[in-house]
């Protein structure tokens, strides 16, 4: 197996999405936990779904995987609705699950063998050890791995089939900050260099951000915004916070949704350069946050009629960033 360098093309999306749905809801009773979900995912795309705990993600992915019946709506992945998936369809899906409590006693290179044999086309073990950085802990038990080389192995296990969609929950839980960072290199690696299509739950914006194609945000049910990390931040109701330094010096700050503008006023009235001059931009945390607290509030949460859906390419040349 040999993985692309750094010039490999960039990601197209082609006209079918590897994820379609429209219109998903669910019911438990009279319980409404979806209320219409639209997403579509692109072919090599890392797509993020954030939300609350409750928020619905968990049943949406679950309809998605193939595991829970939707009461209603539309669902493509694949190709395939989901809930007819055959023993094919889901040889082409990958899982990594938030925690695994089982093969506690399993070799590593053992365990990844036998995945392997369930695999027409499977990925040579050996191979992949390397790529996730476990070639040295190969005869080691599982249960004898620290928490960030279990997470590889769950994730050697995940891609030993060749997925083309890759689901992963929680994936860097319990992670050191070297062992994040050679997670999300992995990730970077599988879809650049190989296509694989991702979609990945995390409470971590951060990872999110980092890691993100696009990202979608859940709450009560329902998709609120959905675009790139950019589009998400700079189409937020939060302002942008400016921040200096007074003659007489004493620190100053203001909020404001044209920061240009006011740091235009300051270069003017103070005819030159402004002490401590420092402009902070809506993030993808204040996004999340204030559609979260709208929704606490009972108020519509919702940033616009195109970030209500999971829908579109996300493309840098649609970003509007303040």
């Amino acid at each position: 197996m040999t993985l692309g360098d750094s010039t490999t093309t960039p990601r197209r999306t082609p006209a079918r999405p590897v994820v379609h749905a429209r219109d998903v809801r669910m019911t438990y009773g009279d319980l409404d936990v979806l209320h219409g979900v639209d997403l579509d995912i692109h072919h090599g795309e890392v797509f993020a779904l954030l939300g609350p705990n409750g928020a619905g993600k968990t049943t949406t992915v679950e309809i998605l995987e193939g595991f829970r019946r939707r009461s209603a709506g539309e669902v493509s992945v694949l190709g395939t609705d989901p809930e007819r998936g055959d023993d094919a369809w889901r040889s082409r899906i990958g899982l990594v699950l938030q925690s695994w409590r089982d093969h506690r006693r399993w070799r590593v290179g053992e365990l990844l063998t036998h995945f392997a044999t369930y695999y027409a086309d499977p990925r040579d073990p050996a191979e992949l050890l390397a790529l996730v950085g476990l070639t040295d802990q190969a005869g080691r038990p599982v249960e004898r791995l620290s928490g960030g080389q279990r997470r590889r192995l769950d994730v050697a296990l995940g891609i030993v089939g060749r997925p083309e969609l890759l689901f992963l929950d929680e994936p860097t839980t319990g992670f050191d900050p070297e062992a994040r960072h050679e997670f999300h290199a992995l990730v970077d690696r599988l879809a650049r260099d190989e296509g694989v299509t991702v979609l990945l739950t995390t409470h971590d914006l951060v990872e999110a951000e980092r890691l993100a194609d696009r990202i979608a945000m859940m709450v009560g049910g329902r998709i609120r915004a959905c675009g790139t990390p950019a589009e998400l931040a700079g189409r937020a109701a939060a302002r942008a916070e400016v921040r200096w330094t007074a003659d007489d010096g004493t620190p100053r700050r203001e909020r404001t949704e044209d920061p240009s503008r006011l740091v235009w006023e300051l270069h003017r009235r103070a005819d030159g350069p402004i002490a401590g001059l420092e402009v902070r931009r809506p993030t993808l945390e204040d996004t999340y946050l204030h559609m979260v607290h709208r929704e606490a509030d009972g108020a519509d949460p919702g940033t616009g009629t195109d970030m209500n859906t999971g829908t579109g390419t996300g493309t840098d040349e649609e970003a509007h960033v303040v």
